[in-house]
């Protein structure tokens, strides 16, 4: 398709237009229209329940949410009623995480878009700013042996810190470094690691940002963000959040050795963590994950 074509035709349905996609759509999530694929992440297991790693058993799923509030009632996601919602468990230190599984049909470039925002359960007639621990993204990727290079798994992790232990802090962070693995059952099929642990989290030079953030606790803004990664190369390319645009070329994903069975995996993870004994809640209105191969 031509270029300007493929353009004028985005940019003419409102669902799409406020997103930048490669020339390839492979997923376009509009939570009006249900859980679109995303569900909880499980830990591994085999045989029995008791075989999964401790973290992963308090991991809260995601949910759809028209996001409604005592004071104001029903607002609504940013285009539509419903959004997907992660909330934490009251509990400082707990995740709620949401996973879509996919697998890819070619290596090369992708890029993962969502519109968001996040708040605190407004349990407190206060601002409540800085109760949310962090929220972010992941791939979860693992690449077939094709003769060029030997078949790695690899998980690119970006989170904003928004605050830590009460004081705000709002910075981008990223993850290399992975936790040990733990084999699960017997068969030799199934490997743990719990790689969401507050362990390792490393800042992206330059990468500090304010973000928008409401007079009171019920009331949220909606943010934009893009996080680009090239399956070719398994380099980080740009993450945008708002008007903020960081180079990412100069840091590493986390890397493993190829598991069993993971061959030409594609998931997207989002993740939401609080600070404090408060829920913590992640909205997402839509999310569109692209990319671009022949």
């Amino acid at each position: 398709m031509n270029e300007d074509l493929r353009l004028a035709l985005l940019r003419a349905d409102p669902r799409l237009s406020r997103f930048d996609p490669l020339p390839r759509i492979i997923a376009y999530d509009d939570f009006d229209n249900g859980p679109q694929g995303w569900t909880s992440l499980v830990g591994n297991y085999e045989g029995s329940l008791n075989t999964m790693l401790p973290e992963y058993r308090g991991l809260r799923g995601p949910m759809l949410s028209n996001v409604t509030v005592w004071d104001t009632g029903t607002d609504g996601s940013m285009m539509g009623n419903y959004a997907m919602k992660l909330a934490t468990r009251p509990e400082a230190g707990s995740l709620a995480v949401a996973i879509k599984r996919l697998t890819f049909r070619q290596l090369g470039p992708v890029r993962l878009e969502a519109y968001f925002t996040f708040k605190p359960e407004a349990s407190e007639l206060r601002l409540s700013e800085t109760d949310v621990r962090a929220f972010g993204v992941l791939f979860d990727l693992q690449d077939i042996d094709n003769g060029d290079r030997a078949a790695e798994r690899v998980m690119p992790h970006v989170r904003y810190l928004n605050a830590l232990n009460g004081e705000h802090v709002g910075k981008w962070q990223f993850k290399s470094k992975r936790e040990a693995f733990a084999d699960i059952g017997g068969s030799g099929k199934t490997k743990s690691h719990f790689h969401l642990a507050p362990e390792g989290w490393e800042d992206i030079p330059g990468a500090n940002q304010l973000l928008c953030y409401n007079e009171i606790a019920t009331k949220q803004n909606w943010y934009y963000l893009r996080l680009d990664f090239d399956l070719s190369t398994w380099g980080f390319g740009t993450l945008q959040c708002n008007n903020r645009v960081y180079d990412l070329a100069s840091i590493n994903p986390m890397r493993m050795p190829a598991m069993a069975n993971l061959w030409c995996m594609l998931n997207t993870v989002f993740f939401v963590e609080t600070d404090i004994d408060k829920r913590a809640f992640l909205y997402l209105d839509s999310i569109l994950l692209s990319g671009d191969w022949g």
